[in-house]
């Protein structure tokens, strides 16, 4: 098989992509955002029954100041009390400049064909301008919407985010600056530390997840075997139109910046995950739960591999 090739295309990278828009010219690549958020480095499973592939308790609100800290960047993040104070806040931040509005709920971004109500899917967006006249909002939504138009009315409910399980209602990013100039490759160096401690599950709100969860080659063990007892529809949408994807794409980006900062046995165990990961789209798609299983089982070690090879 051939070498690990980095990818390049589309994929749900909402606040990797929305964040390389508010740096503007000279940012970090995406996949260098991506990967200095930590999120390639685990696989975790929510009360038994959520899975995604990013770290035991990590979720990406808490997960952008680490990721603007390594690319020297720094921003001020504002909580609205409601949704009109959230929306007056939101009018003065843009007086700055565009705004960083997330997480949202993807199901009420109407814009979007076929999306008529919550989904559970988090979002990210930059907001652009509000038009008072049509009371409609401009935004870029990174998931293909350049220039998009929405009610306001719509942003609010998106925005207050009942339906996601982290962040809080009316989160924004804005007044972002540069402390320092970083080299992509520094990036990479100084994300390397909180992408061992995710990866060993020694951060984020671990202890606090709810029963049933798991990390990691457990969690990897665990899904083959509910692979095997039946996945419920809305399990294997969940995974085929979103987790496998964005975990593919997470594993072959950080593949890729290990490589570029010399952790060789750490990127070979990265892009062998990838594979493997995005192995799972065909067989989940097309209902062969043993080749789903079997990919699965083959991916539970490599867990305690790359903690040893990133431990070099």
């Amino acid at each position: 098989m051939a070498d690990h090739l980095t990818y390049i295309g589309s994929g749900p990278y909402c606040y990797a992509n929305s964040l390389a828009m508010m740096l503007g010219k000279g940012a970090p690549s995406p996949a260098v955002l991506e990967f200095a958020t930590s999120s390639a480095f685990g696989m975790e499973i929510i009360g038994g029954k959520l899975v995604f592939f990013d770290p035991y308790g990590w979720e990406p609100a808490s997960s952008l100041d680490s990721a603007l800290t390594a690319a020297g960047w720094q921003s001020t993040l504002t909580i609205g009390k409601d949704a009109d104070d959230a929306l007056a806040r939101l009018r003065e931040a843009l007086k700055g400049g565009p705004v960083f509005v997330g997480p949202v709920e993807m199901g009420h971004l109407r814009y979007q064909p076929g999306m008529n109500g919550p989904l559970g899917a988090d979002h990210y967006v930059v907001v652009l301008g509000i038009d008072e006249a049509s009371a409609e909002v401009e935004l870029h939504d990174p998931h293909g919407h350049p220039y998009a138009t929405l009610p306001v009315a719509d942003l609010m409910t998106a925005w207050r985010a009942e339906s996601l399980g982290y962040g809080k209602p009316f989160m924004m990013r804005s007044d972002f600056r540069q402390v320092a100039e970083v080299a992509e490759e520094d990036v990479i160096r100084r994300s390397l530390a909180n992408a061992r401690r995710w990866l060993a599950m020694e951060c984020g709100d671990g202890l606090n997840m709810p029963p049933g969860s798991s990390g990691n080659g457990e969690a990897a063990s665990r899904l083959a075997a509910m692979v095997e007892a039946g996945l419920g529809g809305d399990m294997r949408a969940h995974l085929t139109y979103f987790a496998v994807r964005v975990g593919a794409r997470r594993l072959a980006d950080a593949a890729t910046c290990l490589a570029r900062v010399g952790c060789d046995e750490a990127s070979r165990v990265v892009a062998r995950q990838a594979r493997l990961v995005g192995a799972l789209q065909h067989p989940l798609v097309a209902g062969d739960t043993a080749k789903a299983a079997a990919l699965l089982r083959t991916l539970a070690p490599t867990y305690e591999e790359l903690k040893v090879a990133l431990g070099r």
